[in-house]
Order: structure tokens, then sequence, then C-alpha cells
């Protein structure tokens, strides 16, 4: 849910650069207080390109893009770019070493019989890594994701290129949409508490271009979703992870659904149904099932890499299957996700993210 995407607190992390872990609330310290930076609120506008770029003021955000992709012979393949800011501490940003963001890449492809990953952590204010709105350009060390014409306001044509232990990407992403605002027109709830983020994705990017895995050169066409997301605090205390899932349905319709499940087996859930012409029909909680099918001992933990997934308004009711039931993510902070499939009442591919397990 992008809450998701959220791992970048993950960079809680470093306080690495002086070797100590923070005691964390929530999956991977989202629901620390967050007082000193700015609050989501209701009600804001967003603007483009601005919101494209970085929002130091606020403790956390993220870059997220994935593709759903297939070679010449229809094989399979995913691929999943992030790049994660966290501020150490609010207030005016400081010059070089002084500077108080840190970084985090997350990069990785899938295949029906590999999952490859990597991770790369960096300090702000020395170049290493950071985000500009105009033009648009988003870098951690040699990985980046960026606009082709530096005079695009939109996005509408990025290249998208990262490296790992044995694999390697880049890709063209192409589109003609605007950006769709996630929740309501942006603010996207994520507790009855008072918790959200501002949210906005690009779920219609087309996609051409070559990727390396374990030695092996393949050129891939698929589709795209990004993700754009940014808070101070996006979950509760007691909100021990989530569940996200993001669908091309075959009509051209979009859907995107997550639920954040609390330490007392409760559920918060949300989602939206983009249509075809980008208009956007907020879900209500009660609207959406998401039942946990398949579970698959990843990593030493249980996982439900299959889900029954319903929305009653929409008639929609499908079961998904993954590409790779070991799409485990072994970065600073775990996770599993993956491409998958789905059929029933509707056919096509998306991607699953689930955290906390």
């Amino acid at each position: 849910m992008s809450v998701r995407r959220g791992i970048a607190a993950a960079v809680l992390l470093l306080v690495v650069w002086g070797g100590e872990r923070v005691a964390a609330g929530g999956f991977a310290g989202l629901g620390d207080d967050a007082a000193g930076f700015a609050a989501v609120v209701p009600g804001r506008v967003m603007a483009f390109p601005a919101d494209f770029g970085a929002h130091p003021d606020y403790r956390i955000e993220w870059w997220y893009v994935t593709a759903n992709l297939k070679d010449k012979d229809g094989a399979a393949y995913g691929v999943q770019w992030t790049l994660f800011r966290q501020a150490l501490e609010p207030g005016p940003q400081r010059n070089g070493w002084a500077n108080q963001q840190v970084w985090m890449g997350h990069a990785a492809v899938t295949s029906a019989a590999a999952h490859r990953f990597s991770e790369t952590l960096a300090r702000g204010g020395v170049g290493q890594a950071g985000v500009t709105a105009q033009p648009f350009q988003a870098w951690i060390d040699d990985w980046s994701f960026e606009s082709v014409d530096k005079a695009d306001t939109a996005m509408r044509v990025a290249k998208l290129s990262a490296r790992g232990k044995d694999f390697s990407y880049a890709l063209t992403l192409k589109t003609d949409r605007a950006p769709v605002l996630q929740g309501e027109r942006g603010y996207s709830r994520k507790s009855d508490r008072g918790q959200a983020s501002y949210y906005f994705s690009q779920p219609y990017f087309d996609v051409a271009g070559m990727l390396t895995l374990d030695g092996r050169d393949v050129a891939v066409t698929g589709t795209a979703w990004m993700d754009r997301e940014w808070s101070s605090q996006p979950l509760a205390a007691e909100q021990k992870g989530w569940d996200w899932l993001s669908l091309h349905l075959p009509g051209g319709e979009k859907l995107m659904l997550f639920q954040l499940r609390g330490a007392a087996g409760d559920f918060y859930r949300s989602g939206n149904w983009i249509g075809r012409d980008g208009a956007v029909l907020p879900l209500a909680s009660g609207d959406i099932v998401l039942t946990p099918g398949e579970t698959r001992r990843v990593a030493g933990r249980t996982v439900p890499i299959a889900w029954e997934v319903e929305v009653k308004s929409r008639g929609l009711k499908i079961k998904t299957v993954p590409l790779n039931a070991d799409a485990w993510m072994g970065t600073t902070f775990p996770y599993w996700e993956g491409p998958i499939r789905f059929a029933g009442s509707h056919a096509g591919e998306g991607y699953l993210e689930m955290t906390g397990y």
C-alpha cells in the first residue's frame, strides 16, 4: 500500500551511521512518534512536477516502481526499483555530512526460477543519493530513475536502471496519462486514529528494455506501476505489517488494495478502483475482502503467497498466484514482494507486497 513503501523508516537504519538500532513502533518504525515533522492533513492539493521531488519536512518518503514483463517467448519476469528517504530528525536541512537525510535503495528481478535482489545505503547532503523534481531524477549510487526529456514536467518518458549480484536492468517507461491520486484526492488514510500519507501513482507505464539475470540477457516488454508516497507517521504503533496489491485488469482498469494488520488481529483496509479513463473510485473497508490462501515457509517465516480478493461493489472475485513463491527481500527490514497473476471474475497480473511476517 504503499505504506509499504514506507519501509523507508527502515532507514532508522542508520542510525546505522552511529551503529545503533532504535526501538521501533509498528513495522520498521513507521508507527513511531513524529513530533517536529510536518503533518499529513486532508485537503492538500497535489502539484506537478513539484511532488515528483523530495519533501524533506516529512520524516519518510519513497519512489517505487514495479513492472510485470515478458520476453519474446512469453516467459514472465518482475522488476522492482525503490528509493527511500528517511529524516533522522526534524528541522532545517543542513549541508554536507551534517545533513539529516539517509537514503536506501532496493532493486530486484524475479522469474519463475529465480529471485535476485540488492540493497544499497547512502547519506544525504554529499551527492550519493537524492531526488530533483525538475528535471526529475532519483538516484542512489549508480541506480537511477529519471525523465528522458529534461523539459518534461509530467514524466511521460523515463529511464529506470539498477544492478546487483547476478542481475541488472535498463528499461524505458512511457505514458500519455496523468498520475492518479490515491485515497481521497491524494490523502490516504492508514488507520482510524489519524495516521495517513500523501499518495499518488502512475499505473499506466508501458515498458521496454533489457534485463540480465544470472548471466543471460533478456529483451522484455510489459507494464509498470509507480507509487509516490510521503508521510511522517503512516502507521499506528500497534500495526505490525501490511498486505498490498497493485493489479492490472483486462479492461484497462487498475486496482490498488491494502490492509494493515493490527497486533490484536484487527485490520484496516482501503483501496481505489481506477477506471480506464483515470477516474478514481475510493473503496470502503467493508467493500474489500482479502483472505489468505496457500502459505509457504520462506526465510524461516510462514507467508501467505496466495490470496482470495473480492471487491463487492465491482463484482470482482479473484485468486492470486505468485510467479515465484520465494520472492523474499532479505534486506535490512525484510519483506515479501513479487509479481503475481490472478484469475476468476477478472484475469490479469500485478504485484503483491507483504510485510511484518
